[in-house]
């Protein structure tokens, strides 16, 4: 076991980490919502963001109960469960409520709806963004976290996010050049710094990745794992990097995870083989042998058992379309119509760029 100074050096394990998730897309939105209105969020693929801007408003959780976001709150579903937002608690939701949309700054959505206001006269101010991770909402990391991240004060707990929504609403109201490229970058970095504001602040004594990435031992294994997925990860080589015995490490890993190192770091490395198929369009046999699998009928076999298809179906199939588009960052993307009809350019990175990692 390493001692507290050795412990000390280094990034922290829940940097690696993060290090691993990296964000492929970025749809963005702003709202400006007057009294009565309800938004229906539907579940998607990608994660959401929200942040409360002026003026506050009521959360419809996954659960179905409603909780008050303030000003400067910030909230994150990373599976992208389904939710709504609202002026006051028990209205009924619709996707559109009933919002005009307009492009701002090409690619950029910008939502005004809601009923006359009569009641205050003021508008609700929020943004959203739809984040498309490069991992699957059913791979490890993902799935670990919570339905939903919900700070407090996030203008106090997290001083720069303000100036980062500040700098967003700025580039909106400019038009100016590659704003689009911008604005992606800077929701990269709202979702890393919620995410470890939530950690440091909310998480208690929950299981699975946050308590591993608290925990300097596992938390460090973890990051091994997701950076080098394709290193042949036995119980004992793991071991080495706790610095532990084998028995000790495989019981304290299961105690802090929830399951085995060996189902652990299998999932981990289906889900990037999903991904070396579906988005790098690599040949199953190339794969397999990336992770060193004798033949292609063992990996097929094992990579079925994990993601529930074969990988033929995702190598024989067009990549899965990205939340990249303004009218995916509306409540019911192109359900609504009227942002669709506009036939806005997707925000996309170019082909050949790497996108961020969340540092």
């Amino acid at each position: 076991m390493l001692d507290q100074s050795s412990r000390r050096s280094g990034p922290d394990p829940l940097t690696e980490m993060l290090r691993g998730l990296r964000l492929e897309g970025v749809d963005y939105a702003r709202y400006q919502m007057t009294t009565p209105w309800c938004l229906l969020f539907p579940a998607q693929p990608a994660a959401r963001l929200h942040f409360m801007a002026e003026r506050g408003c009521w959360l419809r959780t996954p659960e179905g109960e409603w909780c008050r976001l303030e000003q400067g709150d910030a909230v994150l579903m990373p599976r992208g469960v389904e939710h709504a937002l609202a002026s006051e608690p028990g209205l009924p939701a619709t996707p559109n409520g009933h919002c005009a949309f307009q492009h701002c700054c090409g690619e950029i959505a910008e939502a005004r709806g809601g009923g006359s206001g009569e009641a205050d006269g003021e508008a609700t101010l929020f943004f959203s963004a739809s984040l498309c991770f490069n991992v699957d909402a059913q791979h490890p990391m993902l799935r670990m976290m919570p339905e939903l991240m919900w700070v407090h004060e996030m203008a106090v707990a997290e001083p720069a996010i303000p100036a980062l929504l500040t700098t967003m609403a700025c580039e909106l109201a400019l038009d100016r050049v590659g704003a689009g490229g911008i604005l992606t970058r800077l929701a990269d970095v709202v979702a890393a710094a919620l995410i470890r504001s939530w950690v440091e602040r909310g998480c208690g004594t929950a299981t699975g990745w946050v308590a591993a990435a608290r925990d300097p031992d596992i938390g460090r294994v973890l990051a091994a794992i997701h950076l080098s997925p394709s290193e042949n990860w036995t119980v004992d080589a793991l071991a080495r990097v706790m610095h532990a015995s084998r028995s000790a490490f495989a019981e304290r890993f299961a105690s802090v995870v929830g399951e085995t190192p060996a189902r652990y770091v299998l999932q981990v490395q289906m889900h990037q083989a999903r991904q070396w198929l579906e988005r790098d369009n690599l040949r199953i046999t190339a794969v397999a042998r990336r992770l060193g699998y004798d033949s292609e009928a063992s990996f097929s076999r094992a990579f079925k058992r994990v993601i529930g298809k074969p990988p033929s179906h995702f190598r024989n199939t067009e990549p899965p379309i990205r939340a990249t588009r303004p009218v995916d960052a509306s409540p019911a993307g192109s359900a609504s119509g009227r942002l669709a009809d506009h036939n806005p350019p997707s925000v996309r990175r170019d082909d050949h760029e790497h996108p961020p990692a969340i540092d």
